[in-house]
C-alpha cells in the first residue's frame, strides 16, 4: 500500500466530532431493532405485557438540590418488595398524601415534591399501589382486631362485674352473720341471765361480774393486739365518764327488771325506747319529731299499755326498773350527741365501748360492796345451798354473751344506717320475746300477745318514719 493510500485511510478511520458525541450518548434502540437478538426472541417480548413501560416510568422527581431523579421502574419495585424493603400499600397519589408535597406547580400540572431528603424506599412510603387482595387481607385483620379488642374488654367488663359481684355477696352474707350473732348472743344472755337471777336474786352482784368478764374480754384484745389499744387523755376519760354512769345505770335496772317480771314483759316495755328517745331529744337537744314520728309513739305506748295489763306476772318494781332502763340507755344516746366526744383515730365504737365497761366496773365495784356485798363467792354460794359449777357456768356465759352481743351491735352499726340497726333491733326483740316465751313456758294470754305485737309494730314504724327529715324551711 502506497503512503498516499494509507494516509486516506487513516483519515478516513479517524472518528469525527458528531461521531464522538455519538458514541457518548448512544441513543436507546428502536422497537424491533435490537441487534443481536433472534426474531423469534423479539416478537415473544413484544407480545408479553410486561415487557412495555407503564407511562409512570416517565415520571420524575425532584430531589435534594433540584436534581431530577426517575421513578424506579415496577419491576425494580417488586424486586425491593420480594426482598422485604418495602411493603405494598394502598395507591394514593403522594402529593395529596402529605401536605409537604402540595405545590411545585409546572409546566401547568402538578409536580409532586419530595422532602430534600429525595426518594427513600422505607417501609412507609407507600409508594407500591397494594392488589385488591392484599387490601381485602388488610381490611379483614383490622377487623379481626376490633372483635379482639371488643371482645377483650367485654371480658374484663365481665370479669369486674362478677369480681363487685361476688365482693357484694361476701359483704352481704357477712353483715347476714353478724345480725345472727346478735340475735343469737341475745337469745343466751336474756336465758341464762334469767336463770341466774331466778336463784341468787342480787343484781348488783351479777352485773358487776357481768362487767369484771366484759373487762377481761377487753384487756385481752388490747394486749394481744386483736384491737388497737386506744390513746386516751384525761380530758376524753371526763368526757366519757357521764356515758360510762348512764351506762351503769341502764344495765343494772334491765337486770332488776328481769329478776322481777319474766323476760317477754321486760323486752315489751323496753319497747317504749323511741318514746323516750324523741322526749328526751326534744328536751335536751331541740329536736322535735314530725307529727308522722308522733303519730307513730301512739302504737308503742298503747301496746305496751295493753300488754302490761294482762302480764301474769306483772310488779311495780319490774315495770319501774324497765321504765328506768328505758330513760337511762336513751340519756346516753343523748349525752352522745350533745358531749360530742372528740375520738382519736384508735378510739372507734368498739374501743368506746370497752373503755365504758371497764369505767363502768370500776364504778358499780364500790357500790356493790356498800349495798349488797359479795354475793357470789364459793362460800356464800354453798351455804345458799346452790350448784356452785351452774352457777358460775351459767353467770360467765351470760357475762360473756352480754359483752359479745353488744359490740356486735356495734360492728353491724359501722355497717349500716342507723334507721336499718334500729329495725334490726326491733326484729331482735320480737325474737327475744317469742324465744323466752317458749325456753320458760310463760303462760300469755292473747290480749297480751296483741298489746306485745302492737307495740313492735309502732317500733316498726317509727323506725321507719325516723328517715323522713323535714325540709329545712328556705328564705
Amino acid at each position: 500500500m502506497s503512503a498516499t493510500q494509507f494516509a486516506t485511510s487513516r483519515r478516513c478511520l479517524k472518528p469525527s466530532k458528531s461521531h464522538a458525541v455519538s458514541l457518548a450518548n448512544p441513543a436507546p434502540p428502536r422497537h424491533g431493532r435490537k441487534e443481536g437478538k433472534p426474531r423469534a426472541l423479539r416478537r415473544r417480548r413484544r407480545l408479553e405485557p410486561s415487557a412495555r413501560r407503564p407511562p409512570e416510568a416517565h415520571r420524575t422527581f425532584v430531589g435534594r438540590g433540584g436534581a431530577v431523579i426517575p421513578s424506579p421502574t415496577p419491576r425494580t419495585m417488586q424486586s425491593a418488595a420480594a426482598i422485604g424493603l418495602v411493603r405494598p400499600c394502598a395507591a394514593r397519589p403522594l402529593a395529596a398524601a402529605c401536605p409537604s408535597h402540595r405545590g411545585a406547580v409546572s409546566g401547568g400540572g402538578i409536580r409532586p415534591v419530595l422532602p430534600s431528603r429525595g426518594l427513600r424506599l422505607t417501609a412507609r412510603a407507600g409508594l407500591v399501589p397494594a392488589s385488591p387482595l392484599e387490601e381485602e387481607e388488610r381490611r379483614r385483620c383490622r377487623a379481626e382486631r376490633d372483635v379482639a379488642a371488643s371482645a377483650s374488654g367485654a371480658a374484663a367488663a365481665q370479669g369486674a362485674g362478677e369480681e363487685a359481684g361476688s365482693g357484694g355477696l361476701v359483704k352481704t352474707l357477712q353483715l347476714g352473720a353478724l345480725f345472727g350473732l346478735w340475735y343469737l348472743f341475745n337469745i343466751y344472755f336474756n336465758i341464762y341471765n334469767k336463770q341466774v337471777l331466778k336463784v341468787l336474786p342480787y343484781p348488783i352482784n351479777i352485773t358487776t361480774v357481768q362487767f369484771a368478764v366484759g373487762t377481761a374480754i377487753a384487756s385481752f384484745m388490747w394486749i394481744t393486739g386483736i384491737l388497737k389499744r386506744p390513746k386516751i387523755s384525761g380530758a376524753q376519760l371526763l368526757a366519757i365518764l357521764p356515758l360510762a354512769i348512764v351506762h351503769t345505770m341502764g344495765n343494772l335496772f334491765t337486770n332488776m327488771s328481769l329478776g322481777k317480771v319474766a323476760v317477754s314483759f321486760t323486752h315489751t316495755i323496753k319497747a317504749m325506747e323511741p318514746f323516750f328517745s324523741v322526749l328526751l331529744s326534744a328536751i335536751f337537744l331541740g329536736e322535735l319529731p314530725t307529727p308522722w314520728v308522733v303519730l307513730s309513739l301512739l302504737p308503742i305506748v298503747g301496746g305496751v299499755a295493753l300488754a302490761s295489763l294482762t302480764e301474769a306476772s306483772f310488779n311495780w318494781a319490774g315495770f319501774w326498773s324497765a321504765m328506768a332502763s328505758n330513760v337511762t340507755f336513751q340519756s346516753r344516746n343523748v349525752l352522745s350527741k350533745k358531749l360530742m366526744v372528740k375520738k382519736e383515730e384508735s378510739l372507734d365504737n368498739i374501743n368506746l365501748f370497752s373503755i365504758i365497761t371497764v369505767m363502768s366496773f370500776f364504778l358499780l365495784t364500790p357500790v356493790t360492796l356498800l349495798t349488797e356485798g359479795v354475793k357470789v363467792s364459793p362460800a356464800v354460794l354453798q351455804s345458799a345451798g346452790l350448784n356452785l359449777k351452774q352457777i358460775y357456768t351459767r353467770s360467765l356465759i351470760a357475762a360473756f354473751c352480754f359483752h359479745a352481743y353488744q359490740q356486735v351491735s356495734y360492728m353491724i352499726l359501722a355497717r349500716v344506717s342507723p334507721v336499718t340497726h334500729s329495725v334490726g333491733n326491733c326484729v331482735k326483740r320480737v325474737v327475744v320475746i317469742v324465744t323466752s316465751v317458749l325456753f320458760f313456758r310463760t303462760p300469755v294470754s292473747p290480749v297480751n300477745s296483741l298489746g306485745t305485737g302492737i307495740a313492735l309494730a309502732g317500733v316498726f314504724l317509727y323506725s321507719q318514719l325516723k328517715r323522713l327529715k323535714p325540709k329545712a324551711k328556705t328564705a
